[in-house]
């Protein structure tokens, strides 16, 4: 047997590693405009000049790093997560769309004019 707990999706708790991944990549965009400021500082010898780049390279590279996070694919477990939290909230649908009506007729989209208007 396994050091792993085998876990329903409904009671599967995030890992120590999944909650502090966050922190992680907010952290490395932090190191990397520290390093930015104090390149600057010493180049220009100004605090003004350096605490602006620092701000310019964190919030870029916070950015990027946000774009190369969003385009890994999830795992099969993630992707069992989402699609039960999809199936607790009702569903995957568009968000700005009323939620239909039951007397609604089949076939008809959500927040379409009905036939008879």
């Amino acid at each position: 047997m396994s050091a792993r707990k085998s876990r329903t999706p409904a009671s599967r708790q995030p890992s120590r590693r999944e909650v502090l991944r966050p922190a992680e990549l907010v952290g490395g965009s932090a190191v990397l405009a520290l390093f930015a400021g104090v390149v600057m500082l010493v180049a220009s010898r100004s605090w003004v000049v350096a605490v602006i780049g620092l701000g310019v390279v964190f919030i870029v590279a916070l950015v990027i790093t946000a774009l190369f996070v969003q385009s890994i694919k999830p795992t099969e477990d993630e992707q069992a997560d989402i699609a039960e939290q999809d199936a607790a909230n009702g569903g995957s649908r568009p968000v700005l769309l009323d939620k239909p009506k039951p007397d609604d007729e089949a076939g008809t989209e959500p927040g379409a004019p009905s036939p008879g208007h």
